[in-house]
């Protein structure tokens, strides 16, 4: 049978076409298995304790700190200390100069002797009265009366004499700055004859800044999640940038028991004895919390979370299927973390999650050894 050429090569072209398009599907399905064929890594996820570290930034302060302002507007007569002056609890660091109160209390020295012999003479006159009385028909009652007023009335301004007399020797008293307590002075802004008063009026700093260097302060802020699970006399760990490869130790020392506002945390503080100056207050910490969950609860490896756009997954074998569950996350170790959701004990997810597995999609499962 005669085949014409223009029919036999078009059907040549169209065999050898389909026969090259078979075998290369036939290569792609040998080569690339679909996800179905694929056998993921899974594990029984079970009830545990977490225990961890967790790690947050802190600052040392100063046990103690006060800023000294004068209390009276004055001028600055003497400085008995500089910046890095040792002192004591009581020690006099500056002395303060304010004519006005010298005038003032002279004045008042002088009316407290005045009322005071007004008073000595009346007491003295009506003393005299009494005893003269004590003969019938010498002193009429009502003169002894009028006398004895007198006493008492002159008293009363002896006594407001002596309180005025008091409180400005009590204001001349702020003409003198003291250490409220033992410690280093750390700040230094006048001179001598430099006007100084109350902050705000004539001083717009302190006269010295003091600090208690020999016990500082670690001050951190727990996250709510950790602060629970925190106790006093808890033992911390910490580190500063300027003694690389030494840890130290601290135990809580108070709570706030409350979580700031703002950040939703509590302030915790730890003692640190400081007897040889190694720490400067304002340094930086890195401070080493232990964390225990009171209770046992779900545990997964870190890496077994799927982090996706629509939220946060494990992903369980329910059957032969790929089932998304839904799960809060709780406290977090290095390598493990806490989970919360419909899942429970004896269930089984994969160990490495992908979005490339869909929900719902056919799953093989090999549990991991």
């Amino acid at each position: 049978m005669f085949i014409s050429k223009k029919i036999w090569m078009p059907c040549i072209a169209a065999a050898l076409i389909y026969g090259c398009e078979t075998k290369s599907e036939e290569v792609h399905s040998e080569g690339n298995p679909t996800s179905e064929e694929i056998t993921q890594a899974g594990m029984i996820i079970g009830n545990e304790t977490l225990a961890t570290d967790f790690r947050i930034p802190g600052e040392l302060i100063a046990y103690q700190e006060v800023d000294l302002y004068a209390k009276v507007s004055s001028f600055v007569e003497k400085l008995r200390v500089d910046v890095g002056s040792q002192v004591k609890k009581g020690e006099l660091l500056a002395t303060l100069e304010a004519p006005e109160i010298s005038s003032r209390l002279a004045g008042a020295e002088s009316r407290l002797k005045s009322f005071e012999a007004i008073y000595l003479a009346s007491k003295a006159s009506y003393d005299r009265l009494k005893r003269t009385s004590e003969t019938p028909g010498t002193v009429s009652e009502n003169d002894l009366e009028m006398a004895y007023a007198k006493q008492e009335s002159d008293l009363a301004n002896w006594e407001s004499a002596k309180a005025a007399f008091k409180e400005i020797m009590d204001t001349k008293g702020y003409l003198e700055i003291r250490a409220p307590f033992a410690g280093v002075i750390t700040e230094r802004n006048v001179s001598l004859g430099a006007y100084v008063g109350p902050s705000g009026k004539g001083s717009e700093f302190p006269i010295f800044t003091l600090k208690e260097l020999g016990l500082l302060r670690l001050v951190v802020k727990v996250p709510e999640l950790y602060a629970a699970n925190l106790k006093s006399e808890d033992l911390a760990t910490f580190t500063v940038q300027s003694l690389p490869g030494k840890e130290f130790a601290a135990k809580i020392s108070r709570k706030a028991g409350a979580l700031d506002d703002r950040l939703r945390a509590e302030y915790i503080e730890m003692d640190v004895p400081n007897p040889d100056g190694l720490f400067l207050p304002g340094m930086v910490a890195e401070v080493t919390l232990p964390i225990e969950s009171g209770e046992k609860s779900l545990v997964i490896p870190a890496a077994s979370v799927l982090y996706s756009t629509t939220g946060t997954y494990v992903i369980k074998k329910s059957g032969d299927k790929a089932d998304w569950i839904d799960v809060s996350l709780g406290k977090k170790s290095l390598d493990q973390i806490e989970i919360f959701g419909k899942i429970a004990a004896g269930d089984t997810i994969l160990v490495h999650p992908s979005e490339e597995i869909r929900n719902q999609s056919a799953l093989n499962v090999k549990l991991a050894e």
